[in-house]
């Protein structure tokens, strides 16, 4: 076989073996989790690629990211394909086999070791870690910036066997496309010192080395001021007093060696793994430190004779630390999607390592431990297939996911079960106390079982339901009328008094609940004040019919004749009815 057929072939075979394995997310839909903010709901992308929408795009701090390439690649998507959720997500696909491609090809340029090149390619391309990164159009960011990222690497190693300004040029380009798709590549230029040393094996001093990243330095750290900014602004990043640095650090300890744990057999995989608020036992946080230590020191000590495993396990480390938690962005304890690039670090170290003490055992091992890989993402795939599949699945492998119980209440009330969405609220409250979007959801439950209650006229059971929302949301002026009216129709009209009340303190120009307390107050005996709120209602509202029927009652039993005949036309005006024996009293006392 021809030398230059190798790369052409095991290209073929990337991109057939990846279509096979991950064809099925095709027939996926969108699972509602960001995907409206991304794609569905956002009008500057459902709109497709035009000149406005470019503009918002490079100024946007959408969604806690500046991401601007990622927003016109959604908008592209919808101008091809509009809202059909098969269009998008072909899109992810072709990037992921063409991220694959671009490493294989790569790694075989830089090192001229094709199979050993091919199993990092399919290690990439066929682990279920990268299903929620290929899988979730939200995550578009993940394969597009990654595409960049491979051609940086491309880039960067054709400038360094053949200098030039215009080849420079070049990776800052390609470096800056994918900084503006996600700044997970913030920490390239320091990759690029690793690569350096192996596997491009450079022997330069290590100050020029350095000099000459300093402008993909600057760029990164541009694109790090950017993601900081739009984070604040949207109120992503964690405060230190919600979780304190300590526990970060202990998470950020914990989480490398699960990730590690997860490359080599990734069960249990979750859309979702909750932060452990409540602290991580000493004893793990150590034995994962001596562990990560261990790695380290057996890598640095064979640097010279295996020098892949240090380069490896340097990759590994250095990328994953801009999403490790140190600078916490929600409340996610690790993520799979993270793992996409950090990935290829642990493969080329296992690849190399392998091939040099045992290359057949290795190869027939390698063989079996992708298609397992390609198996286990096959049947990842339909748990991204909507909300409703995804959340369930998270549940069945976190059971205490609070995340996961407040998007499928969100999912069942979609669907129309909004008393199994409200059970799923009520533990998303137990779970995590003083979730703002936990609490908001369950309120919002809570009011609409109440008001169904209400419709049904089973009032104690909707003051409940009123009572229990209002715990989180007591702002709530519809809620706090809702309870006002069903402790009305119980028969509690001080405690309706007072609901009403509040209803109006949050919302002062409610018409309804202007002339509702009237009613009350003339029930409850104080006529005058009763009167304020239909002068109230009135003025908000001057056609309100009602408020003149009720006014010119008052004005009838203190006497008022004129004034109550006025309300009584305004009444009929308004095609409201009047008490008949008010009516005939007053036209008796008219003038004849």
């Amino acid at each position: 076989m021809a030398k230059t057929a190798i790369p052409v072939l095991v290209c073929l075979f990337l991109a057939a073996a990846i279509l096979l394995a991950f064809f099925p997310v095709i027939h996926n839909g969108f699972t509602g989790y960001d995907d409206g903010d991304y794609v569905t709901d956002n009008p500057h992308v459902r709109t497709g690629v035009t000149a406005a929408n470019i503009a918002w795009a490079l100024t946007a701090a959408h969604a806690n990211n500046w991401h601007p390439l990622t927003w016109i690649s959604h908008a592209l998507d919808s101008t091809i394909y509009g809202m059909a959720p098969a269009g998008h997500h072909l899109t992810s696909l072709l990037f992921h086999i063409a991220n694959t491609l671009l490493l294989f090809l790569w790694l075989y340029g830089a090192t001229a070791r094709p199979w050993r090149s091919a199993f990092v390619g399919l290690a990439f391309g066929l682990h279920p870690l990268h299903v929620e990164s290929v899988a979730w159009v939200t995550e578009r960011k993940d394969v597009l910036s990654t595409f960049f990222w491979m051609l940086t690497l491309l880039a960067y190693t054709a400038w360094v066997r053949k200098r030039g300004a215009a080849r420079y040029l070049l990776v800052a380009v390609c470096l800056t496309a994918g900084l503006m798709s996600k700044q997970m590549l913030v920490t390239v230029p320091l990759l690029l010192l690793i690569l350096d040393w192996w596997p491009l094996q450079r022997v330069e001093p290590v100050r020029r080395l350095v000099l000459e990243k300093l402008p993909l330095l600057a760029l990164s750290a541009l694109s790090a001021a950017a993601a900081i900014w739009a984070q604040h602004r949207g109120g992503a990043i964690a405060p230190i007093d919600q979780l304190p640095l300590d526990l970060r650090l202990a998470n950020a300890a914990i989480s490398y060696v699960r990730y590690l744990a997860k490359a080599v057999w990734p069960a249990g995989l979750s859309v979702f793994y909750p932060f452990p608020l409540h602290g991580i036992p000493a004893w793990k946080v150590i034995a994962a430190l001596l562990a990560i230590a261990a790695v380290s020191a057996v890598a640095f000590a064979l640097r010279r004779n295996r020098p892949w495993l240090a380069a490896g396990w340097g990759w590994y480390v250095l990328t994953l630390l801009p999403v490790i938690g140190i600078v916490q962005v929600g409340m996610q304890s690790m993520a799979d999607r993270y793992m996409y690039v950090p990935l290829i670090g642990l493969a080329i170290a296992v690849a190399w390592e392998a091939a040099e003490l045992a290359p057949r055992p290795a190869a027939a091992a390698a063989v079996i431990l992708l298609a397992l890989w390609a198996v286990l993402s096959w049947r990842q795939i339909p748990v991204w297939h909507d909300g409703f599949t995804l959340f369930t699945h998270a549940l069945a492998v976190t059971p205490d996911n609070f995340l996961a119980h407040d998007n499928l209440g969100v999912e069942l009330d979609r669907r129309g079960r909004p008393d199994e969405a409200l059970v799923h609220y009520r533990e998303t409250i137990h779970l995590k106390p003083g979730d703002r979007h936990g609490e908001a959801n369950f309120a919002q439950a809570s009011f609409a079982k109440a008001q169904r209650l209400l419709a049904a006229k089973q009032l104690d059971a909707a003051i409940v339901a009123f009572r229990e929302g209002l715990t989180y949301r007591p702002d709530n002026a519809l809620a706090n009328m809702g309870l006002a009216v069903a402790l009305a129709w119980s028969g509690r009209p001080v405690e309706a008094r007072r609901s009403f009340e509040d209803t109006l303190r949050y919302d002062p120009n409610n018409v309804e609940a202007h002339y509702d307390l009237g009613m009350l107050l003339v029930a409850l005996g104080e006529p005058q004040k009763a009167l304020q709120h239909f002068d109230a209602a009135l003025r908000l509202k001057p056609t309100f019919g009602p408020a003149h029927a009720a006014t010119a009652e008052l004005y009838y039993k203190s006497a008022r004749y004129p004034e109550a005949w006025r309300e009584v036309l305004a009444a009929y005006a308004a095609n409201t009815d009047v008490d008949p024996a008010i009516v005939s009293a007053l036209t008796a006392r008219l003038p004849r």
